[in-house]
């Protein structure tokens, strides 16, 4: 019963209240520290808001400073007591200290309270003009703070004129921030559809911000930095001007400072004409960039990003310093990726001797992951570097003499992409790639030896031996291995028809009848109808010559690389996208960006192509039905006039202006409404089965019926003539 009538226990935040309201000052002071700990816990102390405020007026910076900072996390909960506050913050702002003043308009402007932005305005004006600069460049700061509460209070108070104002500063500190405010404040403005220029940089505001930047701290001369690279000159001798002045920042040990400057020189050296300032410029630009790399290695992996980015505009920039970017053994694997695809951009006839010395090294490493881009990495130099191509080549036969599985496979997928850039000039290495057969377990690694063996079939004595065994699995092969066996057999048909027709004839009714890949039946239904009509059409199409392959200079559009070096230092410099695609309102996609106008003609071009191809279909010979009458073309416009005749449905209309919602449905509706339910004649009985009419040198047995799976080349009965219902299959509109 004892335990009844006991009083309740009290709680820690009683046992605070009680301490924040103690008569002895140093108790109050330990008590509001307890409070400061439990709110940094995550512990809620909300109630004891009205007992830490009376703590508010005290001389004591220190409790001052903890007061300001429990109110800053507690204003949006309780927005009604924080008005009691308001009188202690205009007192503070009148304060003699400077501290004090600083921190009570700081503190005023971090409330994001509705109800006390009013009580702001004057102390805030009265502080921008405050005598001591460390108040003035926060009151600069507050003054972004209010924008983003409340625009229309700042403009009306005057608050832009004043910063702008506060550019010609006599303390580079203030200048820093008043840089740094306006460029939030303009962003802001620019975001809310407006037109007015809230901060334009003149030929007056950049001599002044290019006399601060030396004396700024690192924040401040990224902020300047970043002015200056929204500054579009008037002449080349301004550009000239600006990268003579901001190239002592490439000394600093900021490696955001140095980026920074970086981007202003790379954005100015556009309207330099002056060649020798130019190659001056990219000189200097080098040995920071390489001090870059002496950073922890998530530094070092955004410099690597930029670097990369900086390549693509200008590989000469780190011609020579190919032996900066070889990887460390400690080096996490995300930044040895980035150096591979730097030293592939640096490679050249000078440093091929020791970039394979080492890409061979990276090969025996345990990281199988890392030694698969090693390879590749020497597969993109033997593309690159037409002379060091056979190097490249020697250097990947000792990596398959290992015998080391991952290592073989990715190895012939590397030799399969040196074929096509050097065709019919490394056959000698053919019988050691095929001697590797049965190490091949990944679809990449067996489509590319297929291809090798289909490309060069009239070289390889026992090539049908080779392919036959894939015919054998075909049905347990993945859709890549599928697809490039199909052609591979056709190829070695139609260059050795007589040793070959059984296994054509095979890998045809197989593909027809058990595989389940729409792409594998139509590229085998098409092969099969090109074979059976015309052989020597299949060849021209199966044998065709095939431009040899380059490596890409640039990962971007050249429009989307200058604007990303507009950003480089920021995160669309790192990801290599435009900062729309992740930044803002819910991370847009790329559809929602406004484009530019060359996109905007690209894409009408295409939509224009595309109607003209649909009108091409419809007036084609219907692949249903072999005997479609000759003179057809002759009844019906073409090109661009039957494009104007189709103009005039809603659906291509919708797509002709840019306006559709649903592009796929619109195309689709064009095809369901242009009379493509028409009549379909069977086909005669010679192609009942499309093979059987082929020629070969010995006589054949007729194929079975072709199987149920509907197909564009199997005949089709008689249908009568009804319009299309909405519903019907894709196929069945063909």
């Amino acid at each position: 019963m004892a335990s009844f009538r006991a009083p309740p226990r009290k709680g820690e935040n009683f046992e605070l209240s009680a301490d924040l309201n103690s008569e002895y000052k140093d108790k109050r002071k330990d008590a509001i520290k307890r409070v400061i700990a439990n709110m940094t816990v995550q512990k809620d102390v909300s109630g004891l808001f009205p007992d830490v405020l009376k703590n508010m007026q005290t001389d004591d910076l220190e409790q001052k400073k903890l007061v300001y900072l429990y109110l800053m996390n507690y204003a949006k909960t309780q927005p009604e007591l924080v008005i009691l506050a308001v009188n202690t913050f205009v007192k503070d702002t009148d304060d003699p200290n400077p501290l004090v003043r600083a921190l009570a308009i700081r503190t005023m402007g971090c409330l994001r309270a509705e109800k006390i932005i009013d009580y702001l305005c004057d102390p805030l004006q009265k502080c921008l003009r405050d005598e001591n600069p460390y108040v003035r460049k926060t009151a600069a700061l507050c003054v972004a703070k209010l924008y983003d509460l409340k625009p229309e209070l700042v403009v009306e108070n005057g608050f832009i004129e004043t910063l702008q104002e506060m550019i010609a500063d006599s303390n580079p500190m203030v200048v820093a921030n008043t840089v740094a405010a306006l460029t939030d404040i303009h962003q802001a403005a620019v975001a809310a559809g407006s037109n007015a220029d809230v901060f334009a940089i003149t030929s007056t505001v950049l001599n002044k911000l290019l006399i601060a930047l030396n004396e700024c701290s690192e924040w401040g001369r990224v902020a300047i930095l970043n002015a200056l690279a929204r500054f579009e000159t008037e002449d080349d001798r301004e550009s000239e001007h600006i990268c003579e002045r901001v190239v002592p920042q490439f000394q600093h040990a900021n490696a955001s400072v140095v980026l920074a400057a970086v981007k202003v020189i790379m954005i100015h050296m556009r309207n330099v004409h002056s060649e020798s300032l130019t190659k001056q410029l990219v000189r200097k630009m080098a040995p920071p960039l390489v001090t870059l790399l002496s950073n922890p290695p998530e530094v070092q992996w955004v410099a690597l990003r930029n670097i990369n980015l900086l390549l693509q505009k200008r590989p000469d920039i780190l011609s020579n310093e190919m032996r900066v970017f070889f990887c460390k053994y400690n080096d996490p694997l995300y930044v040895k990726v980035e150096k591979l695809d730097i030293m592939v951009r640096l490679a050249g006839e000078s440093n091929v001797d020791a970039l394979l010395s080492e890409l061979k090294e990276y090969s025996s490493e345990v990281d199988v992951d890392f030694v698969r881009r090693s390879i590749k990495a020497i597969g993109q130099t033997a593309i690159k570097i037409d002379e060091a191509a056979e190097r490249c080549v020697n250097v990947l036969l000792e990596l398959i003499g290992t015998r080391v599985s991952y290592v073989v496979q990715e190895a012939v997928v590397v030799m399969k992409d040196i074929f096509r850039k050097y065709p019919s000039t490394y056959e000698g290495v053919i019988p050691t790639l095929c001697a590797n057969l049965d190490e091949l377990d990944e679809p990449e690694a067996k489509a590319s030896l297929i291809w090798i063996i289909g490309e060069y079939a009239n070289k390889i004595d026992n090539a049908d031996e080779l392919l036959g065994i894939f015919v054998d699995t075909f049905t347990e092969e993945s859709y890549p291995v599928q697809l490039q066996t199909l052609t591979a057999v056709v190829k070695l048909f139609l260059r050795k028809p007589d040793t070959s027709q059984g296994l054509v004839q095979r890998i045809l009714n197989t593909a027809t009848k058990d595989c389940d890949s729409p792409d594998v039946r139509d590229r085998a239904y098409i092969y099969w109808r090109l074979l059976s009509t015309d052989p020597g059409a299949a060849k021209n199409v199966v044998l065709a010559h095939r431009p040899p392959i380059s490596l890409p200079r640039t990962t971007v559009s050249p429009a989307l690389l200058e604007e990303l070096l507009g950003e480089v230092s920021s995160l669309a410099s790192v990801y290599h996208k435009p900062a729309e695609t992740f930044v803002g309102r819910g991370r847009v996609s790329a559809e929602s960006i406004p484009r530019k106008a060359g996109d905007l003609v690209d894409d009408q071009l295409v939509t224009q192509r595309a109607l003209q191809t649909v009108v091409i279909g419809q007036q084609a010979e219907n692949l249903l039905n072999f005997d479609d009458p000759a003179d057809v073309d002759d009844q019906q416009p073409s090109g661009i006039a039957a494009t104007a005749v189709l103009a005039s449905t809603p659906a291509a209309a919708n797509l002709l202006a840019g306006t559709s919602s649903n592009p796929l449905d619109d195309l689709v509706s064009i095809f369901g409404n242009s009379g493509m339910g028409s009549t379909s004649t069977p086909a005669p009985p010679q192609y009942q089965n499309a093979f059987a009419g082929l020629s070969f040198a010995s006589p054949i047995t007729p194929a079975p019926t072709a199987p149920v799976t509907p197909s564009i080349l199997q005949a089709a009965s008689p249908v009568q003539s009804q319009p299309q219902q909405a519903q019907d299959d894709l196929l069945g509109l063909f």
